[in-house]
């Protein structure tokens, strides 16, 4: 079953060139787990509630590529990229 890498994150101000780095290098850490980004930022039309930020939606082959991916090295070396300039939220969730 699909599982999925969900982000909502506040845009920030200005944008830290940290973070134009993990954008350069998530794709390569992503690969070895199948994942693929389905939505990465774009117009976000709110129709209930708040939504301040952006959205990035990751698809996986399963939960375990999933949890896998968002523990391996590769990415923990770089997640700290992102986390230190940008706030936000991440959650990993299995599909239907």
């Amino acid at each position: 079953m699909a599982a999925y890498l969900l982000a909502h994150l506040r845009k920030p101000e200005e944008i830290h060139p940290d973070v134009l780095e993990y954008k350069d290098r998530v794709q390569s850490t992503l690969d070895p787990f199948s994942g693929r980004f389905i939505v990465r930022g774009g117009e976000v039309d709110v129709r209930e509630g708040e939504w301040p930020g952006d959205v990035v939606l990751v698809e996986f082959p399963s939960m375990k590529h999933a949890r896998d991916f968002y523990d391996s090295a590769a990415y923990q070396e770089i997640l700290h990229l992102r986390t230190d300039h940008l706030k936000g939220e991440v959650i990993l969730v299995e599909g239907v």
